[in-house]
């Protein structure tokens, strides 16, 4: 296998595993109501700290709320949802053409990077714990780390592009 091939295989295997976990993180928020529920009786029966399982039953509570008295707040975590897929289906093409369209591995980037200032502004807005804060925060840092090789195994492959003007290693 040449090393164009190679390196091309890899990108679109890194691509395929971002867009599965992105895709599985946006199903997730279709049906919350139930997998808090489904949560909260797991943590039941596991040795939970009390912080989580205290954090756990509120959020349920708060979303069983929300479904009976006000469901239509639940629409929010429906666009939640539709824009993690809309975002999985851009992948689609720097998996077809990485070289090309290595600005949406970028973008992708770039959102990581974003949810650590949202999180650190809007949760204690929201009254969401530091804790909880950190582990969305987790989302961007280990989101971001398949996009970096991503990234630099594009730049390798330009580099490799014959007749490419804009060819340089990768840093």
């Amino acid at each position: 296998m040449s090393d164009r091939a190679a390196l091309l295989k890899g990108i679109r295997a890194w691509l395929v595993l971002f867009v599965v976990c992105l895709v599985l993180s946006g199903a997730t928020a279709f049906p919350l109501v139930h997998e808090l529920r489904w949560t909260e009786d797991l943590l039941r029966h596991l040795p939970t700290p009390d912080p989580l399982m205290d954090w756990i039953v509120r959020v349920r509570q708060g979303l069983d709320t929300a479904d009976t008295d006000y469901p239509f707040l639940l629409y929010g975590t429906d666009w939640l949802a539709f824009a993690h897929l809309v975002i999985a289906v851009a992948f689609y093409g720097a998996y077809r053409d990485p070289v090309r369209n290595i600005w949406v591995v970028e973008f992708g980037m770039i959102a990581c990077a974003g949810i650590i200032p949202l999180a650190l502004i809007c949760g204690p807005i929201r009254g969401i714990p530091f804790w909880w804060s950190v582990i969305d925060m987790s989302f961007g840092v280990f989101g971001v780390i398949p996009l970096y090789v991503v990234r630099g195994k594009i730049k390798r492959l330009e580099a490799l592009t014959p007749g490419n003007a804009r060819a340089v290693p990768a840093t």
